[in-house]
Formats: structure tokens, C-alpha cells, sequence
């Protein structure tokens, strides 16, 4: 059994488009190396990102959410992760949204989160955010 890994909208993204071909060929590096959790807010972060940014059709966006529910366990966000969200937010003072993530993959019993928007190295428990980009040996 693999370490669980909860993975990032951002991840996601560079894992779907093709604006950085290096950052595209890592996120899939560590994809196939984890157990994959995320959340229903990723899937929403990364459709919104698809629609705006990348003014993607939306049946291919349906199909990058159904194709990251092939390989990786999402998870609904409910009262448990919102409450846990808010006490991470008042001890280690990242984002509301961030905390929504942060309290995800903690709950679900994650090793990492892969992000590249939060403090690479810093730990919440047992929790380690790892900036995927940042190291070599991830």
C-alpha cells in the first residue's frame, strides 16, 4: 500500500493542461506514486479554473473530473472538515480555503498534501505539505 497523498486543485491543473510540460510530467510522476485523495472543493477549483482560465469546453472538463474519479478517492467537504478547517485556520492562519484542504487530508488520514500554494515542509500533525515542484525525491 502506498502513502495517501491528498492533491490540490493546483496540482490537478498542471496535471491537465499544457502550459508547463516539466511541472505536467511531475504532478503525473506522483500521481501514479500515491494513494490519491481529494475533495469536491479541488473539483470545483479546477473547473472554475478550466471554464475561466483555460475557456475549456465543458464536456471535456466533466471528463478530467470523471478521469481524477478513476484514480483518486474524492471526498465531500461536511461539518467534520469545515469545523476542523476553522481550527487550523486559528493556529496556523492559512486561507479559510486552504484550511478546507488542509482539514481534508488530515481527516482522511493523509501522510502529504501536494500543493504549491501553501508553506512547503510545514506539518499539521502528522499532515506534511509538500511543494512537489520545490523537491526531487517526491
Amino acid at each position: 500500500m502506498n502513502d495517501k497523498a491528498f492533491i490540490d486543485s493546483n496540482i490537478f491543473i498542471y496535471g491537465y493542461s499544457n502550459n508547463d510540460e516539466v511541472k505536467k510530467s511531475i504532478t503525473v510522476d506522483c500521481l501514479e506514486k500515491y494513494d490519491c485523495i481529494s475533495s469536491t472543493q479541488a473539483m470545483n477549483e479546477i473547473s472554475n479554473v478550466f471554464i475561466k482560465r483555460y475557456k475549456y469546453d465543458i464536456d471535456k472538463i466533466k471528463n478530467i473530473i470523471f478521469e481524477i474519479q478513476s484514480f483518486c478517492d474524492v471526498k465531500l467537504i461536511n461539518i467534520d472538515v469545515i469545523e476542523k478547517a476553522l481550527d487550523i485556520h486559528k493556529e496556523y492562519s492559512y486561507s479559510y480555503y486552504d484550511c478546507l484542504m488542509l482539514a481534508a487530508a488530515f481527516l482522511n488520514g493523509c501522510k502529504f498534501i501536494f500543493s504549491e500554494d501553501m508553506q512547503d515542509g510545514q506539518k499539521i500533525g502528522d499532515l506534511e505539505i509538500v511543494n512537489i515542484f520545490q523537491r526531487s525525491n517526491f
